[in-house]
């Protein structure tokens, strides 16, 4: 049985959106504030499962990721492009521009659910997936990198109240990021 994990950067105050800043938005740009180094690499500790899972994606987020992964040649790149990755999508993929990417055929809490009983799955980004799965009751996994910044605006990851076991947590790259693992408590 695999797991779902939702991978994300998240500022002190809960802000996920435009971390990077092309979203134009007065806050955006917080995680690229520290520099490449902030988020270069396998922070989230992925390791195997870019061999044995299946990263997800919404098609915006695919769409960013299918210009800035190919060219590059790095470790991380280099498991990033060799990945198994999906996509929710209605419209086609174009062909070639990302190898091993496939578009999600139907309801995407119906795929997750069947790939879920033979592999892993991990959730890049990609909010409305990410709530989506989350109202479904599938995540199994949070692993934030949290950036000491506040943003004061902007998209949550959690709009309500959630409570979160701690699973491990550790200090990583410029600025004392902190990478956090956690899941969700079970009553």
């Amino acid at each position: 049985m695999g797991r779902l994990i939702v991978v994300q950067y998240i500022t002190l105050d809960g802000v996920v959106e435009d971390p990077d800043g092309r979203g134009g938005t007065p806050f955006g740009g917080w995680a690229m504030a520290y520099g490449p180094e902030g988020v270069a690499g396998d922070k989230f500790r992925l390791g195997s499962i870019f061999d044995t899972g299946v990263l997800l994606f919404g098609r915006r987020t695919w769409d960013h990721f299918s210009t800035l992964w190919p060219p590059r040649d790095s470790p991380f790149a280099q498991a990033m492009n060799r990945a198994a990755k999906a996509v929710v999508t209605s419209r086609p993929l174009p062909d070639g521009v990302w190898t091993n990417s496939v578009a999600v055929a139907g309801d995407v809490v119906d795929w997750v659910t069947v790939t879920l009983a033979t592999r892993d799955v991990v959730v890049i980004g990609s909010h409305s997936v990410v709530d989506a799965l989350r109202e479904a009751d599938l995540v199994d996994e949070y692993r934030l990198i949290t950036f000491p910044t506040a943003v004061g605006e902007g998209r949550r990851l959690f709009e309500d109240a959630v409570r979160l076991d701690l699973l491990s947590s550790e200090l990583t790259g410029p600025a004392s990021l902190t990478v956090h693992r956690t899941r969700r408590t079970t009553a």
